[in-house]
């Protein structure tokens, strides 16, 4: 439990350095230097020293948006085996808990962005709200893919120790799909390309930025660091998945782990420096991509792997 714990306080501390690493890869694409892996921290800091600025127009849902929002982000990684150790928290039926959190986030967010009577905010709350349906759809189909190889519904029957490593040797194939739905969920849940540009300041083209254009101070902070962790939780499921290999060395799957969430912070990267933003109207179809992913693994593992 002490490790558990330990490494969920880990998560939170490193989770915008990683983030960072993303500036860097576009950096380097640039052929830039980029800003330091510091930066995250730097941003946060200047940010808590600020005085929040609120209107008129704005009721308490404004000020809550933000707190709740870091406590969904960082209450989920309390359920995140986090480099294959047990999490902190851990009950059959854990990962609809989790999902439903993570809604809960979502929700509080928009109602926030609502609060402002801004119609420019209400825009992006709108796409904030359409684009997440279709990955809590993809998410549902494959709980119901992991079910039916384990036979449980937490988290920690399926990233905890071994259990990736027999996930492929189980459903190899399909398995593929899942993570290539997994990815697209991490894109889409935390406002990437090709679905949003987190650095594009464009009426017409934001989404997750438009909605936080009124919060400021340590309000935004809170919302930064809320977006890191999440990033984080996606990136952890998705690296255990890529790399399950462990290792009889000691600390040898925590360097694994630590190698995996690099590759796919490092593959954001790249992805954001080689593709532009979809089109608005392009988005549902590659978002509805992972749904047709996964639909195909669960059918596939339904129909042939007994």
């Amino acid at each position: 439990m002490i490790d558990s714990i330990i490494l969920w306080f880990l998560a939170i501390l490193t989770a915008p350095f990683f983030s960072a690493m993303i500036l860097k890869v576009k950096a380097f694409f640039g052929g830039k230097k980029g800003p330091p892996l510091m930066i995250n921290y730097y941003t946060l800091i200047k940010l808590f020293k600020k005085g929040s600025v609120y209107s008129t127009s704005t009721t308490v849902i404004f000020k809550l948006g933000p707190i709740i929002s870091l406590g969904s982000a960082i209450t989920v990684l309390m359920f995140l085996p986090i480099a294959g150790y047990p999490p902190i928290f851990s009950f059959n039926g854990d990962i609809i808990f989790v999902l439903y959190v993570m809604g809960l986030g979502r929700f509080f967010t928009i109602a926030a962005a609502m609060d402002t009577a801004s119609p420019f905010e209400g825009m992006g709350a709108a796409r904030e709200a359409y684009f997440p349906i279709i990955c809590e759809a993809t998410m549902f189909m494959i709980l119901i893919f992991f079910y039916r190889l384990t036979g449980h519904l937490q988290l920690s029957a399926y990233f905890t120790g071994e259990s990736p490593l027999a996930l492929w040797n189980l459903a190899g194939a399909p398995l593929l799909f899942i993570v290539m739905a997994f990815f697209i969920i991490l894109l889409t849940e935390n406002s990437r390309v090709p679905v949003d540009d987190p650095a594009t300041h464009l009426e017409l083209t934001m989404i997750h930025e438009v909605m936080v254009l009124d919060h400021s101070g340590p309000d935004l902070a809170l919302i930064e660091l809320g977006s890191f962790c999440k990033l984080f939780f996606y990136s952890t499921l998705i690296s255990r998945l890529i790399l399950p290999f462990g290792s009889s060395v000691p600390g040898g799957t925590f360097v694994v782990y630590i190698a995996g969430l690099a590759l796919v912070y490092l593959i954001v990267g790249i992805i954001e420096s080689v593709i532009a933003r979809y089109r608005m109207d392009k988005v549902p179809q590659f978002v509805l991509t992972s749904f047709a992913l996964a639909f195909f693994a669960t059918i596939i593992t339904l129909e042939f792997i007994k």
